[in-house]
């Protein structure tokens, strides 16, 4: 079975999640009739596919993609297998600046940048600007306790996002407990189009730099002595990261695991080799948000469950094996 996960048959998976992504528009409680969406522009199914479940699933595939993408980054950055923008924090920290936002009233746009993304991102460096000002006084830190520490502000920041909540009035909770939950409920193309570029362009930059991370696993050291500028490609790397996550924070909510689980999988499969992993990470990444979402939409249909808690369904437990085989 292992030399089906070899090297030589990548392009392949590769075509075969691309594939599977093209099935979940036709899921759903109202089955579309792809004969009917295509001859008749004035049907129901055209109307469905076209501005509803078409723009969903290339949401869906960009945050998802998006996140797996920047969980690996941030892996083999901080060379940690925990690490993540949701253990960093990061996610915690976007979702705080877009609560705020709400709390504010705050909500504006200029161009196609709202005023809840902007407070995102802002939220997001904050949490990496943390965490490097902390690991620099720290001199001697580890990158476990680097780890902890974006741990330690998650809780913060969660803290701080319960205490606007039980400040807010009820209306104003409701929005801010169903956006906190993860959703990908999105009509027409705006933010679909949106996350799609934001992820285009971060595997651009990632993929351009592929070979540095490669050279990186073998340690600070031989990186540099194989002319590569670590400080500077962290720095980016993280900074890059934080404010992706933070857009995709603002977009559709604080989606935990993705950027934990899918990354690791793609190393389990096809080894560490990081032109593998970020292009399989797009791939698994944009497919496993897209399935979560299918799930969430059918489950309970008509009504919907929020994507984030599938998400965090059938990502606890790949975490706690982590936990478990990073102790041994």
């Amino acid at each position: 079975m292992d030399r089906f996960f070899s090297r030589r048959f990548f392009p392949y998976w590769m075509l075969l999640f691309a594939l599977l992504m093209l099935v979940f528009p036709f899921m759903g409680s109202h089955k579309i009739s792809l004969v009917n969406a295509l001859n008749d522009s004035e049907s129901l199914d055209r109307l469905i596919l076209v501005q509803i479940r078409l723009p969903r699933i290339i949401f869906a595939w960009s945050v998802g993609a998006g996140l797996a993408l920047v969980g690996a980054v941030y892996q083999v950055v901080l060379r940690n297998a925990l690490a993540s923008p949701y253990t960093l924090g990061v996610s915690s920290g976007g979702a705080l600046g877009a609560v705020l936002a709400l709390k504010l009233g705050l909500v504006y746009s200029v161009g196609f940048i709202s005023s809840v993304a902007l407070f995102s991102i802002a939220g997001s460096l904050t949490a990496i600007g943390l965490i490097f000002f902390f690991s620099r006084y720290w001199k001697q830190a580890s990158m476990y306790s680097i780890i902890l520490l974006g741990v330690a502000f998650s809780f913060f920041f969660s803290a701080m996002n319960m205490l606007i909540h039980y400040l807010a009035d009820f209306t104003e909770t409701f929005k801010m407990m169903r956006w906190v939950m993860g959703a990908l409920d999105v009509a027409g193309w705006a933010y679909p189009l949106t996350a799609l570029g934001l992820t285009l362009s971060g595997a651009a930059y990632y993929l351009f730099h592929y070979r540095h991370f490669n050279v990186l696993l073998t340690g600070e050291e031989l990186a540099q002595s194989k002319g590569v500028d670590v400080e500077r490609l962290q720095k980016r790397s993280l900074v890059f990261g934080a404010v992706l996550a933070g857009f995709y924070v603002a977009l559709a909510g604080p989606i935990g695991f993705v950027g934990l689980v899918i990354p690791h999988m793609i190393r389990m499969m096809f080894g560490a080799g990081h032109k593998y992993v970020f292009w399989g990470a797009l791939m698994l990444g944009g497919l496993f948000l897209g399935l979560s979402d299918t799930i969430a939409r059918m489950l309970i249909a008509p009504a919907e469950i929020p994507v984030g808690i599938i998400t965090a369904f059938l990502g606890g437990p790949f975490f706690v094996f982590l936990l478990i085989r990073q102790s041994r």
